[in-house]
């Protein structure tokens, strides 16, 4: 499957009449004499309330994004057939038990042979058995859980997440994003260089929340650092009363944590700022990593400067092509810097498309799989391989379990704004030393770096 560049040119009136497809697309349909069957991947995303609708619209744009493109390559090439492809969405809305009915759809009625996307690590936790089940080579793009990619646990309901005893011995799910402990390791390792002893953690009660921070605590109280836990529920407005739990403290802490994902961390980071809690010179304010989205970040936290938040994903400045070209297209529709989410979104489709085509098949879910294992492509955020599978199926004692079937290269770093209403492109990179951007490890509020 080559990949290959498209100018998109609008018809003329009078053709429009006659076609609604862009003119690439015409030109694609003539030179790759498509198939009339279609290759159906499931995008599972969150698009309405609890979930993260913002991360899910960005995802579902990146999936289409990546359909058009791979289409405009040809499509999937088999035995010298070109097949198009398309992304059936289902929305999640962010719920386990959501996530699995909607599994169960996509593969049952709508006929997927592979699946994409998932935000929430509870929807990866509960809807990858489904797909296991069913032999659906899946890619996950966005949900932390290390147990998402820890192979033959048990986590979900006290089932088995993973069949790895079936006939063939296949194991059908692979991730691109990182592990919680992947980004939970670089906020706590800048919490430790910049010596802190004191932390309070505001954790959403999911699958996300608890276990990212029982990884991030344990690193800090190894460290010698003394923590607090505030559990929270997703969907709340309200944070007043656990927000005022710090406040009652004798003395401020020196950092505050929030492991709370999509709207719900703008509204505890406004609510926290508003209370004149962090950021302040007393306290460092730490949020989701969604306050990349600079645009929707100062729109519902206007008092959130000099927050940080961890930055998922490549980062601006070491963008290749693919990003640049992704980024511009996704600029010009939201108005804001391209997302990680929306980035690993458009990424997984080209890996199970490539995948497709290497193994010969979109329907022999087992030798998709093997393909996977195997996957050597570069896409918007580097170049993606998977180190360990059936390929190659010892793992160290010093490696995590979590690095089964694990993109091990993701870029995590720390971010910090220091002016109000900033970009994400101009804020400071803290974290870590190699990729800092303003000289500093972190910008004291009142101040510029």
């Amino acid at each position: 499957m080559k990949k290959r560049n498209y100018v998109f040119i609008s018809l003329s009136v009078v053709l429009i009449l006659l076609l609604s497809l862009p003119l690439s697309m015409v030109s694609a349909q003539e030179e790759c004499n498509f198939a009339d069957e279609i290759v159906r991947f499931g995008g599972l995303a969150p698009m309405s309330a609890p979930g993260a609708v913002a991360g899910g619209v960005a995802m579902d744009w990146a999936f289409q994004q990546a359909v058009a493109d791979v289409n405009a390559a040809c499509g999937i090439s088999i035995d010298g057939v070109n097949y198009q492809i398309e992304v059936v969405l289902g929305d999640s809305e962010g719920s386990p038990e959501r996530g699995q009915a909607v599994a169960e759809r996509l593969i049952l009625e709508d006929g997927v042979v592979g699946m994409v996307g998932v935000y929430h690590s509870a929807v990866g936790l509960a809807t990858m058995g489904v797909m296991q089940e069913n032999s659906i080579p899946t890619v996950f793009s966005e949900p932390w859980n290390d147990n998402v990619s820890a192979n033959g646990i048990a986590d979900y309901d006290n089932q088995p997440a993973r069949i790895t005893t079936n006939e063939a011995g296949i194991d059908y799910i692979f991730r691109v994003a990182p592990s919680s402990s992947m980004v939970g390791s670089a906020a706590t390792d800048w919490f430790i260089a910049l010596g802190v002893q004191d932390i309070v953690f505001i954790v959403e009660n999911t699958d996300y929340g608890q276990p990212a921070a029982a990884d991030e605590i344990a690193r800090m109280e190894a460290a010698g650092a003394t923590t607090e836990k505030l559990d929270i529920e997703l969907g709340t407005e309200d944070f007043v009363p656990v927000l005022s739990r710090i406040q009652a403290r004798a003395n401020p802490p020196d950092a505050i944590r929030i492991l709370v994902t999509g709207e719900t961390s703008f509204n505890v980071t406004q609510q926290m700022a508003e209370l004149g809690i962090a950021p302040n010179e007393d306290t460092i304010c730490v949020t989701n990593q969604i306050a990349f989205q600079s645009e929707q970040y100062w729109n519902t936290v206007p008092d959130g400067n000099y927050c940080a938040f961890t930055r998922v994903g490549i980062i601006p400045s070491l963008f290749n092509d693919t990003a640049a070209e992704l980024n511009a297209a996704y600029e010009e529709e939201f108005g804001d810097i391209v997302a990680s989410f929306a980035m690993e979104a458009y990424d997984s489709v080209w890996i199970l498309a490539d995948a497709m085509e290497r193994a010969g098949t979109y329907t022999d879910g087992a030798a998709i799989a093997l393909a996977l294992e195997t996957t050597d492509i570069e896409l918007s955020q580097g170049n993606y391989y998977f180190t360990y599978g059936t390929h190659n199926p010892e793992i160290p004692e010093d490696v995590p379990d979590f690095m089964w079937h694990q993109w091990p290269d993701p870029i995590v770093t720390v971010m910090q704004y220091f002016e109000a209403g900033q970009s994400s492109l101009d804020a400071a990179v803290v974290w870590p030393p190699a990729y800092q951007t303003h000289g500093t490890s972190y910008v004291v509020p009142g101040t510029s770096p």
